[in-house]
């Protein structure tokens, strides 16, 4: 191996890897990333939980005594995507776009995760998007795009790591459905393959836990959907706990992602964000009993990747207020409320205006907690029976990971306009992410990081380098 090749702080983690753990260091430690959560993420989902749910309290992460933010540029760019933040993230480097686990000259570059098993920690990944992607996959993958899926899955396979629970892994099918060899390769490293509801209690050395192997498994489902038997963020966080107090009871690192944060802000999905903040947070809260049952042996620190869609709270239309309650009313995601449209397009019976009108009072709250112009409902009746007649539901608006046709999202511009949320973009952007932290160390991520601080202090805490 040529050792000019390798990065200071690629050698200085393999330095840290052979020092002993000082007694005052960590034993466990939670990393919590709200892929594409903002702090108006955040705030939306505080005020949703204390005005609708009823909530005295602050959000789980709100309590913690460290409050900060953290930038989040990459080697290529000033708005990241999520393949840069995660390796910055995992590994204290910058790098380009599209590139995962390696820097900005494709030398792969080592995550703390790896550092924290090689000496001895367990480890655990969770998220509720694909296993496979960026976040997680920078926990243990090196590759050039992070598209490079069956190499991702491999990488997965060969680290050893005691815990991965995701919603699927894309290569385990080909493009025609039919089933690849990674999951028998998955099988021959040693790690059990369980989904599903009834996998959460499955006990082995390593587990991988999807919600099935499914080639378009991009997400475990929203929580507004409330999708019979999904497998959920506490509830893969839980028995993520579980498995790694079970085979690594002393020592071990655990990375959480609430990835359908990410997903709902490329929708501009207002309603489905904070739903999965809320949701994100509810997961938080079991790493935080934890740690009030080991306050002198745990940090927690959370942050995100990158914000998505410029969330606001407030718009031109609410003036000095937000309207959750027009969120509650909210039953469907932008997703499947598209996915409704597309079907009666393409259904024989002709559907009008009025029909339309009866689900989106039923799903949405039209005309009772959003209430329209008569401009507005004429503007929709007419986008409504137009598309019906020509029975055409073409995509208008392209975003990451879905599209939707342009009444789809006409209703949402509209239904977040008069909730207050509003979004100048589809992508990413640039803006600052919050970082929360508590526990042992937790005073050293004070004041504004940089996202590849993150896991620098981290490694130092939890080996005292």
């Amino acid at each position: 191996m040529n050792i000019t090749g390798k990065t200071l702080f690629s050698l200085s983690m393999l330095a840290a890897a052979a020092m002993p753990v000082a007694a005052d260091a960590p034993k466990y430690i939670f990393y919590y990333i709200g892929d594409g959560m903002g702090f108006n993420h955040v705030l939306n989902a505080q005020i949703y939980s204390n005005e609708v749910l009823g909530n005295d309290s602050t959000l789980t992460m709100l309590t913690f005594p460290v409050a900060s933010m953290a930038r989040t540029h990459s080697a290529s760019s000033d708005v990241t995507d999520s393949a840069a933040a995660g390796t910055a993230l995992a590994t204290g480097h910058k790098t380009r776009n599209n590139i995962l686990g390696m820097n900005a000259d494709s030398v792969a570059v080592t995550s703390i995760a790896k550092t924290l098993y090689d000496n001895g920690w367990g480890v655990g990944l969770v998220t509720t998007v694909a296993i496979d992607d960026a976040t997680p996959g920078a926990f243990y993958a090196h590759v050039p795009s992070r598209s490079e899926y069956m190499t991702v899955g491999r990488q997965l396979a060969e680290s050893g790591y005691q815990f991965a629970a995701g919603a699927g892994l894309r290569a385990a099918r080909d493009k025609e459905g039919k089933k690849t060899p990674l999951l028998d390769y998955f099988a021959e490293k040693g790690v059990t393959v369980t989904s599903g509801p009834a996998g959460l209690d499955v006990e082995a050395d390593r587990l991988l836990l999807l919600s099935n192997d499914t080639v378009r498994t991009w997400n475990v489902g929203y929580t507004v959907d409330s999708i019979p038997g999904a497998l959920t963020l506490p509830a893969m966080t839980a028995a993520g706990i579980r498995q790694l107090e079970r085979v690594s009871p002393d020592r071990f690192f655990m990375m959480v992602e609430g990835g359908n944060i990410d997903h709902a802000g490329h929708a501009n999905d207002g309603g489905a964000i904070i739903r999965e903040v809320v949701n994100f947070d509810q997961s938080l809260a079991l790493a935080w009993r934890f740690y009030l049952a080991h306050p002198d042996e745990t940090l927690i620190v959370v942050t995100a990747d990158h914000e998505t869609g410029g969330m606001s709270v407030g718009t031109t239309t609410t003036g000095y207020s937000v309207r959750p309650e027009v969120a509650a009313a909210q039953k469907v995601s932008k997703e499947m409320f598209s996915e409704h449209i597309k079907s009666l397009a393409h259904d024989r019976r002709v559907y009008r205006w009025p029909d339309m009108e009866e689900y989106l009072a039923e799903n949405l709250g039209f005309g009772t907690a959003v209430i329209l112009t008569e401009e507005e409902t004429a503007e929709l009746a007419g986008m409504f029976d137009n598309m019906m007649a020509g029975r055409n539901s073409a995509p208008d608006q392209e975003t990451l990971y879905a599209t939707f046709d342009g009444f789809s999202a006409r209703v949402f511009e509209l239904l977040n306009d008069k909730a207050g949320f509003g979004f100048p973009t589809i992508k990413h952007t640039g803006a600052m992410v919050p970082v929360f932290a508590v526990g042992v160390g937790a005073s050293e991520f004070s004041g504004v990081n940089d996202n590849t601080d993150l896991p620098r202090k981290i490694l130092s805490i939890a080996l005292q380098k």
